[in-house]
């Protein structure tokens, strides 16, 4: 089981709180700007439409939604 966030191009003060960084939360910062995950490859960038992801390290990362939707199922 994990959990993710998906970033629809309105959302970046949502996908940071997920990730924790509420502090990245500033008056410069918009909510159409894409945010930036520090993941071990590097830093990514989410497009509208990816999946943030949770992983189970506690790491976090973006999925296309292609990938994510044959990877994952819901849960109820």
């Amino acid at each position: 089981v994990i959990e993710a966030v998906r970033f629809t191009g309105q959302n970046c003060y949502e996908c940071l709180a997920f990730m924790g960084l509420e502090r990245y939360i500033v008056p410069e910062l918009s909510p159409t700007d894409r945010p930036v995950i520090k993941t071990l490859e590097g830093d990514m960038t989410a497009s509208p439409g990816d999946w943030i992801i949770r992983g189970v390290n506690g790491e976090f990362y973006p999925c296309k939604p292609d990938i994510f939707e044959k990877t994952y199922d819901p849960v109820a």
